[in-house]
């Protein structure tokens, strides 16, 4: 199996809903864990009224946040199958304000996520306190979310098919569990009548924390909708049946236990843990780490997944990524793993119980909705009719909105951990996507055979010193008639004199292994282009792969492997090769203006710190250099490349203050 969306999966089969199960309701599904404790402890005497009312809440919040919006409504909106709010994005981008909606986002869902690894593994862990009070839960968390995170690299390809039928598992102890204790108090189902939510909302004096405690059975709701194209949109209909109903019982049942035990209870009292016979408390504790596992997991994927989208779009810089299973959802990235694994133990460690984390949790998350239900209503209004449209805008506004003023109070309880993180994602993605274009209009293209009569000229050129035999350059153009003007500027203008002159092209095409290359001949035995094709999950070794590309020539005749040296070529030693990565950075001899300086001073500084195009590449360092060369010196090139109509029309485009460009002169 090469990619779960492709494998068969998304056709309705018992595999493949199980499959299901463990992939898409992590989050979601493990949210009883910790939901029904937050209401308790949401400020309102625990009565009839304030359980019915709770209850109520939850439901209606299910109902139309999973269910109507996400499953009936947002299942709809794929791009060729994929869900998720960047494939969203890309199909509503012309929208002068998708971009930005698209990425706070996006941001906002991998900052929330911080705090479900956390807490999953925390409220599970709490439930051995039952046994001792002396138990170092936060001790066990650090463990377990460091074993959690050490085995990334190694993929999780064989546990991984353990995740459907612990999942399996779970839904059926939830169900289990809460309907013995809704058998006795049936009453319970009285919450069903919205006028107990409505009631509740006007009523409580504790509202806004009751809504905030609330909106945590849907914080996994996002998932049904980004794991779309890897299980398929019937397969997550027809399981949600299950697993809603699995939920709902579930709360129906703690709410039960609450309206038969609320004179005799604390609120730090967990029912979820409550509502368990003694003697499966241990096996329900083991079933729900395991759950608080694949939840973390999940999580942990899915900001892969969004990171690795994001650089596809070119949203965010091209750190490495590693596949280290055959699935195309399975994908590690070092720099982000470890970036998740400080943030959530600093979570654990600051907030010390789950009590903590629940009211700094769902703050993001409520910003991500917000954004969905915006991209959404962009995608919506050229396919349904105009009312259908105003319908969800009316009816979604005062949910989310509502929530997000529930929320908002969580702020200074830890929420501002979330935000932090939050805004640090935004101000990345946003200055790399602004930067990127900026910096591409300094990039020219020249057309390549214009300057091979300097190229040949320099290789018959004895008082030019030779810098390699073959020289490599990594070429961001897939056209062999063109080349960047930094390149050129590269060789001539700081000369590099090879015998043989190669530029390599990389492309990913959506397919799991696809090493094919296209080789040109520019000029026979002195220039060559080639275009790699990558697999998205082949790794980018290109040294490797473009050792195998001179085998193939060497085989064919069109390239002899052995040193042109004398010296070398009696003893048959091969010939030598070095690559070039040009880095493009900050010229200080321009300025923008203030927006555009900030963007650029901003962008450079991430470049510094997260780019290693050697590692990104695959490139053997020991004959790999990265040359910096400035942005636009390139235009002192020779031969009119660029000429004064040329530059000042870019200056133009740049909002560049050309009082500083005295010193440049017209190339002619």
């Amino acid at each position: 199996m090469e990619t779960v969306g492709n494998s068969g999966v998304s056709k309705v089969k018992a595999a493949g809903l199980i499959i299901t199960l463990g992939i898409v309701y992590g989050d979601l599904g493990t949210s009883p864990l910790y939901t029904m404790q937050a209401i308790m402890q949401s400020g309102g005497k625990i009565d009839h009224t304030f359980v019915l009312g709770a209850l109520s809440c939850v439901f209606w919040t299910i109902m139309l946040e999973a269910t109507f919006k996400y499953v009936f409504i947002t299942l709809k909106a794929s791009n060729k199958g994929e869900g998720g709010i960047f494939s969203l994005f890309t199909m509503v981008k012309n929208h002068k304000s998708a971009f930005l909606v698209a990425i706070i986002g996006a941001c906002a869902l991998m900052a929330d996520g911080v705090i479900t690894p956390a807490i999953t593994v925390t409220s599970s862990m709490e439930g051995l306190q039952l046994f001792s009070k002396n138990i170092p839960v936060v001790g066990l968390v650090i463990i377990i979310l460091t074993f959690i995170f050490l085995i990334q690299p190694f993929g999780t390809k064989k546990i991984g098919k353990l995740f459907g039928p612990v999942m399996l598992s779970w839904f059926l102890m939830l169900f289990v569990l809460g309907i013995v204790p809704l058998l006795k108090h049936p009453e319970v189902l009285k919450a069903i009548n919205p006028y107990y939510a409505v009631h509740t909302i006007i009523h409580n004096p504790d509202v806004l924390k009751l809504l905030g405690a609330v909106f945590l059975c849907t914080t996994g709701a996002e998932a049904l909708y980004s794991d779309l194209g890897h299980v398929g949109i019937k397969n997550i209909r027809i399981t949600w049946g299950f697993v809603s109903t699995s939920l709902l019982v579930n709360y129906f049942g703690q709410g039960a236990w609450l309206l038969a035990e609320h004179q005799e209870i604390s609120a730090s009292v967990n029912p979820f843990f409550a509502i368990m016979p003694s003697w499966f408390l241990a096996i329900g504790v083991i079933i729900s780490t395991m759950a608080a596992i694949i939840a973390s997991q999940a999580l942990i994927t899915g900001t892969f997944t969004i990171i690795s989208e994001a650089i596809s779009l070119n949203f965010f810089p091209k750190i490495r990524i590693n596949y280290p299973t055959n699935l195309k959802r399975q994908m590690y990235i070092p720099q982000i793993n470890w970036l998740l694994y400080i943030c959530c133990l600093f979570v654990v460690v600051y907030f010390q119980n789950s009590a903590a984390m629940e009211s700094a949790y769902g703050l993001s998350i409520s910003f991500a909705m917000i954004c969905t239900s915006i991209l959404l209503v962009f995608y919506l209004y050229k396919r349904v009719p105009l009312w259908c449209v105003i319908l969800y805008i009316a009816v979604y506004s005062v949910i989310e909105v509502g929530f997000l003023t529930a929320n908002i109070t969580k702020f200074f309880t830890g929420g501002w951990v979330t935000i932090l993180l939050t805004v640090i994602y935004v101000s990345i993605m946003y200055s790399w996507a602004h930067a990127s274009k900026i910096a591409s209009k300094f990039i020219l293209f020249a057309d390549l055979k214009q300057y091979l009569p300097i190229l040949k000229a320099m290789r018959t050129d004895t008082t030019l010193p030779q810098y390699a035999s073959n020289l490599i350059y990594m070429t961001d153009t897939p056209r062999p008639d063109q080349i960047e003007d930094t390149i050129l500027y590269s060789i001539l203008r700081k000369p590099k004199k090879a015998e043989t002159y190669w530029f390599i092209n990389t492309q990913t095409v959506d397919l799991p292994h696809n090493l094919t290359y296209q080789l040109t001949e520019i000029e026979p035995g002195l220039i060559y282009h080639i275009n790699m094709n990558f697999g998205f999950k082949d790794e980018r070794k290109v040294n490797l792969y473009f050792n195998e590309v001179l085998k193939e020539m060497a085989l064919k005749g069109s390239f002899n492997p052995v040193s042109s040296h004398p010296s070398l070529q009696a003893n048959h030693i091969l010939t030598d090769f070095h690559f070039i990565v040009i880095d493009n950075i900050q010229n200080h001899d321009f300025s923008f203006n203030m927006h555009d300086q900030l963007i650029m001073s901003y962008y450079f500084l991430v470049k510094r710190i997260l780019v290693n195009e050697m590692s990104y590449l695959g490139l053997d360092e020991t004959v790999t250099t990265t040359e910096e060369i400035p942005l636009m010196s390139a235009t002192e090139i020779v031969l009119g490349s660029v000429n004064k109509r040329d530059l000042l029309a870019a200056q133009n485009n740049l909002n560049i203050d050309s009082r500083k460009g005295d010193q440049i002169q017209e190339v002619k």
